[in-house]
């Protein structure tokens, strides 16, 4: 398969779930289930991408500079601070540790 080919397959397919999205009755979204599961799974998935991309290298778990960095951007929501001072943290602690050979 080509690469053209692959990406005229996605094209499509992105197409159809939107048309699909766009076809679903009203009074189906309106339903309470369904308003609070659109409100929750956002924060899911983010959720579980954070978890993959922290603690996952290929097909085994590991520990390393990443996660203390996620520790560090934790505190400082805990501490409310403001969002792109909790990106700022866990840069920092992330590349500290890297630089410490962790």
């Amino acid at each position: 398969m080509s690469v053209w080919i692959a990406i005229g397959l996605t094209v499509v397919g992105c197409y159809a779930v939107k048309l699909a999205g766009l076809l679903v009755p009203a009074g189906a979204l309106e339903r309470p289930l369904v308003r609070r599961l659109a409100a929750l799974l956002p924060v899911a998935l983010l959720a579980a991408l954070t978890a993959q991309q922290t603690f996952a290298d290929g097909r085994e778990l590991v520990l390393d500079a990443r996660a203390a960095g996620l520790a560090a951007a934790a505190v400082a929501l805990v501490l409310r601070a403001p969002f792109l001072v909790v990106v700022a943290a866990a840069v920092a602690v992330t590349a500290g540790v890297r630089a410490l050979g962790g």
